[in-house]
């Protein structure tokens, strides 16, 4: 017998209390009993993204809220500043073209951080862009961005807002939407949640309810307007999926319970224990600068190869890690430590990723990488 493991990042581990919550029989959403449920996940929800302001919740991937906050936002013709820093910062320029919005780019290296300060030029040189679009972490490459910072810029503008795939961030990492004045802030279920996929939230400050008013772009299933009238009734406008959302009840008490900045240190040790690990391989970090704690890219030796060893994982250990995307496939795998992971968790992938290397041929002395995870674990 073989057990399987998730150390990618998305969907993630799922807790046994929520998988067995949802397997209970399914309910009616429009009775009492749903009602209920939906206004604690609300709260829950308003918790999580430190947030007076409604989140709006969708039956999607995190992508139908990205696609929802453009849609709503924007008019045709409006011009948006976008952050391509990897595959989902690509992915922000992607749907606004499709909805006729001109995008102005900005190029950051693959596994480094934007500089604020490019933003800021090009907010002064064109106070005409309307949007700034941009991730939490680049889940692609592992690397945080610096939302405070861009945020403070976009404060400063009137006619701007600054809009957060915080996909990979919301639940791991200080993200407080309200003190930090983030106009839009999006994520979904799969991640820190520790759900399945299939939900996604989005949160709006009072500036970005503006834009909303005034938004032409056309929107049916991702009316936010709407949503909000349903959402003050502790409903949803269209059949939600119910399972999911008595999951998320769950899963919203379990980070209430263990409370938002013990939720973050348990992130922040987790990553930090990992990325010692590999530097204590011999290995880089593919994140040169600002690594997320969300998940930790790591660069594999041509020699080895990314995919090989990716793949080896699965058929040896049953363990799924993420490989690279796009222009880091093949060069990278990515191992998640957000959600439902602890201690040993970590120290079991570690330990499977040095039997692996030893296997392939790779020079460095074994043990090396799981005594640099528990010296941080102990120090703890």
């Amino acid at each position: 017998m073989e057990k399987k493991y998730l150390f990618s990042p998305g969907p993630t581990m799922l807790p046994q209390d929520i998988m067995l919550k949802m397997a209970e029989p399914i309910i009616h959403h429009r009775e009492d009993e749903y009602k209920r449920i939906f206004q604690e996940v609300r709260e829950g929800l308003g918790y999580l993204f430190q947030t007076k302001s409604e989140v709006l919740l969708f039956t999607s991937s995190g992508t139908g809220a990205m696609e929802g906050a453009v849609c709503n936002l924007l008019s045709p013709g409006d011009k948006a500043l976008v952050v391509r820093g990897g595959k989902f910062g690509e992915r922000w320029g992607e749907i606004c073209q499709v909805y006729g919005i001109e995008v102005k780019p900005i190029d950051v290296e693959w596994g480094e951080a934007v500089d604020p300060e490019l933003i800021a030029e090009c907010l002064k040189e064109d106070p005409s862009i309307r949007a700034v679009f941009t991730q939490a972490t680049e889940t692609s490459t592992g690397v945080m961005h610096p939302i405070k910072e861009i945020a403070e810029i976009t404060g400063t503008c009137e006619e701007t807002v600054i809009v957060v795939d915080a996909i990979t961030g919301i639940g791991v990492f200080d993200i407080p939407t309200d003190a930090w004045n983030l106009d839009v802030v999006v994520s979904g279920s799969q991640k820190a949640l520790m759900l399945p996929p299939g939900l996604s939230f989005i949160a709006l400050s009072e500036k970005a309810w503006r834009f909303v008013e005034r938004s032409k772009l056309p929107k049916y299933y991702f009316d936010f307007k709407q949503e909000l009238k349903s959402a003050e009734k502790n409903q949803n406008t269209f059949t939600p999926a119910i399972t999911l959302v008595i999951g998320l009840r769950e899963s919203l008490r379990k980070i209430r319970q263990e409370g938002l900045e013990a939720v973050f240190a348990r992130h922040d040790l987790l990553a930090r224990a990992t990325r010692e690990a590999v530097k204590a391989l011999g290995l880089e970090l593919f994140a040169t600068e600002s690594p997320s704690n969300a998940l930790t890219a790591v660069k594999v030796p041509d020699e080895i190869g990314a995919n090989e060893i990716k793949d080896r994982f699965f058929e040896e250990f049953g363990i799924t890690v993420a490989g690279g995307q796009d222009r880091a496939k093949g060069k990278i795998i990515r191992i998640a430590h957000l959600g439902y992971y602890g201690h040993l968790d970590m120290i079991m992938v570690i330990s499977a990723l040095e039997m692996l290397l030893k296997e392939m041929g790779y020079q460095f002395e074994l043990g090396a990488g799981v005594r640099a995870a528990e010296g941080v674990l102990i120090s703890h």
